[in-house]
């Protein structure tokens, strides 16, 4: 069952299998990107969406031809499987969360229940940005900063905020000498803006008022790469207006920066050179 002598050449196999799959998948990726650009018939968040699990596909698919390939030349895969009722059993049992896993993630993406970027509440207490989707676990960042990772069979509820309606998030990424209090002012002055030149933008109920207006979320991350704090704004937007209400909530932030001179945060080699020029 076991066979030394294939020690000879086995770096050689399994180098070259290796360097196969590698190239297989690389194109197999490009094909799918090329598709994508060549076509229209999704929209962008889906492209993103299929073209990140196709990704985690090709890279788990990979890795386990690969096992299964090195694993063949030392043992007999076949009988070792079929010949033993309780060894498959055993690893139905470890398994099965594992399996559940990439059923309901294929079932998650396939119904198109979720995308990259979509705003979603898990379990009716976290919620967040999804930032990556993977075979077996959502990561979404939430307003704090952290990223929440959740697998699958886990979620027994979720909440998506994009679907007919998209949440505009923008944000001032402020220099951490920049006094807060100041920067809440502008900022709660800026959403108050935007509600009021913007309101065509936001998603209306039954009644005719916003679902969510523009509204200023605090600080949502401190020292991002450490250059500051990031103050947000979001509101809740009809899709067709995404766009637009994002471009106008960008200005408006921008604009009070520079009137109410806010300190940006700056990369950390700009600093340095203002800090120790001679002539500054």
């Amino acid at each position: 069952m076991f066979n030394l002598d294939l020690f000879q050449q086995l770096p050689v196999k399994i180098l070259t299998v290796a360097v196969l799959i590698i190239v297989t998948a690389y194109f197999i990726r490009k094909s799918i990107q090329l598709f994508f650009d060549k076509t229209s018939f999704l929209d962008e968040n889906r492209e993103q969406t299929l073209m990140h699990f196709s990704n985690q596909v090709l890279k788990g698919l990979g890795l386990v031809f690969f096992f299964i390939y090195v694993l063949s030349h030392f043992f007999d895969l076949t009988r070792l499987v079929t010949g033993s009722v309780v060894v498959a059993g055993a690893l139905a049992l470890i398994f099965q969360h594992i399996i559940r896993d990439y059923i309901m993630g294929l079932a998650y993406l396939f119904e198109r229940q979720i995308h990259l970027g979509d705003y979603v509440i898990i379990n009716g207490n976290r919620q967040g940005k999804i930032e990556e989707i993977s075979m077996r676990h959502l990561k979404i960042r939430q307003y704090d900063g952290y990223v929440y990772t959740v697998s699958y069979s886990n979620i027994t509820e979720l909440q998506n905020g994009n679907r007919g309606m998209r949440r505009v998030n923008e944000s001032l990424i402020l220099n951490y000498r920049q006094n807060p209090d100041v920067a809440f002012k502008v900022m709660e002055e800026v959403a108050r803006t935007c509600n009021e030149k913007y309101e065509e933008f936001l998603l209306k109920d039954f009644h005719g008022a916003p679902v969510e207006g523009f509204k200023f979320n605090q600080i949502t991350e401190l020292n991002v790469d450490y250059r500051g704090h990031r103050y947000s704004l979001s509101g809740l937007v009809k899709e067709a207006n995404f766009v637009d209400a994002s471009k106008k909530v960008r200005y408006e932030l921008a604009m009070a920066a520079y009137l109410n001179n806010l300190m940006m945060a700056e990369s950390g080699e700009f600093e340095n050179k203002k800090s120790f020029d001679p002539q500054g």
